[in-house]
């Protein structure tokens, strides 16, 4: 159990919210560790009772490591985190905080990242962070892209192909513009079926909760309109996987830290930017038991050369400026982007991680060495000093077990459960028996 880390604010009263937004139900939710989004349906009736003591949810149930003998894992909603279902405007969305026993639980994603958030506080640092979440539009099997003339091998913001989902995009887009996210861009991405829509970046907290909901949406919508939206890394093999490229900088006040005009190597990043970037560095091997969480994960790094040329993937621990080869890029002065997280990831963990590494990095003034100014694609194997990252999961959670800087920040409440439930899938994963296998070595 830990403290509560939840900061003050005025109080919202849900039922008369739900009466002057003609709200019936509230979809009080909920991120474990996997990821997986959980909710119950409260009529508005009831939500006054819900929002002083919480809904109650048997924690075995979902992705947790609680028996069914622990009591009730209670769902504490956050009235600031409302939300209009767009294509539902009369149940609203929830995002809540977890408890057991009257205290916050280790375990739950969105109290981990308060946690981190109230460490960099203390250091008096405010991080905001931006998400570039990529997806598929599939058929609602899964198994092939939705628009079968989507099939070009340089797809890459094909205009007719983002226009053919024209009624699929804008309707998450106009959400987003309702709700003040101030979207700027949506496009067609690099694979076939793959698009990218983009909104403002914001503290790490409002960032995590929209990308939670971002995520729900996006399935929702496509479920509408005939067609399945996954942000599973790497759906099939020739094609360019789902990343969710992380952008962050550094706050105190109105004044972004993270950057420097006088800057020596000349990426306009000041001394703290740069120790962050060395936390990043340093504790990378760690950082992918979360930025890329699922064994088809590993399919998306370190992968071979996709049909439309390059993979936009990492495959080394590295950083530079505006080239998109690397781990880190820092495409202009006051900020970098973390080119590791997949679609997996869990938002709340991805920024909760991100801080954990970063802060050991400001802590421990850490260096992240010089940048790279080449194409790690064709020019990588020359460097031969730089880290490699793991090459599947069970290497990374390895790594995260023994990572002294992540499990202290983190703590052992969150890493430990997090831990067992990856290598519950890892195992999982190893006792299937695929047909490559039976192929390959049935004769051998």
């Amino acid at each position: 159990m830990v403290q509560d880390v939840t900061k003050e604010c005025p109080p919202v009263d849900l039922a008369a919210e739900a009466e002057r937004r003609g709200i019936s139900y509230f979809l009080i939710s909920y991120t474990d560790l996997s990821g997986a989004q959980r909710a119950k349906l409260v009529p508005a009736s009831a939500i006054r009772g819900m929002q002083e003591k919480g809904a109650g949810f048997a924690g075995f149930a979902a992705a947790f490591q609680l028996s069914p003998a622990d009591p009730d894992l209670v769902a504490v909603p956050d009235p600031a985190t409302l939300i209009q279902l767009p294509w539902k405007p009369e149940v609203g969305w929830l995002a809540s905080d977890l408890k057991m026993h009257g205290q916050f639980i280790e375990q739950g994603p969105r109290n981990t990242l308060r946690r981190m958030i109230a460490r960099a506080g203390e250091m008096g640092l405010t991080v905001k962070t931006g998400v570039e979440c990529e997806f598929f539009l599939l058929t609602p099997d899964g198994q092939a892209i939705g628009d079968p003339h989507d099939n070009a091998p340089k797809s890459c913001y094909d205009a007719s192909a983002l226009m053919r989902r024209y009624d699929v995009i804008t309707e998450i887009c106009d959400a987003m513009l309702h709700l003040g996210w101030e979207p700027y861009q949506n496009d067609h991405e690099d694979a076939n079926g793959q698009f990218e829509m983009n909104w403002i970046f914001d503290e790490a907290l409002v960032t995590a909760d929209r990308h939670v909901f971002f995520k729900f949406m996006a399935r929702s919508i496509a479920e509408k309109h005939g067609l399945r939206a996954t942000f599973m890394p790497k759906p099939f093999m020739n094609l360019t996987g789902s990343g969710c490229h992380a952008h962050i900088s550094l706050w105190k006040g109105d004044t972004n830290i993270c950057q420097a005009d006088d800057d020596p190597l000349g990426l306009g990043l000041s001394a703290e930017g740069y120790h962050f970037v060395g936390g990043l560095i340093e504790n990378a091997d760690a950082l992918c038991a979360f930025l890329n969480p699922v064994v088809n994960s590993y399919k998306r790094i370190n992968a071979p050369r996709t049909v439309s040329g390059a993979t936009w993937s990492p495959n080394s621990v590295t950083y530079a400026g505006d080239n998109r080869t690397h781990m880190i890029r820092v495409p202009g002065k006051g900020r970098f982007e973390m080119r590791l997280p997949d679609g997996a990831a869990n938002p709340y963990l991805l920024q909760a991680s991100l801080l954990a590494a970063g802060l050991d990095g400001l802590e421990r003034r850490l260096d992240p060495g010089k940048p790279l100014d080449i194409n790690m694609y064709t020019e990588g194997h020359t460097i031969r000093d730089a880290k490699k990252l793991p090459l599947n999961l069970l290497d990374a959670v390895r790594a995260l077990d023994t990572c002294g800087a992540i499990r202290g920040l983190l703590g052992d409440g969150l890493v430990d459960p997090y831990i067992h439930l990856k290598m519950a899938e890892w195992n999982a994963y190893c006792s299937h028996l695929s047909e490559w296998e039976r192929q390959v070595t049935l004769d051998c």
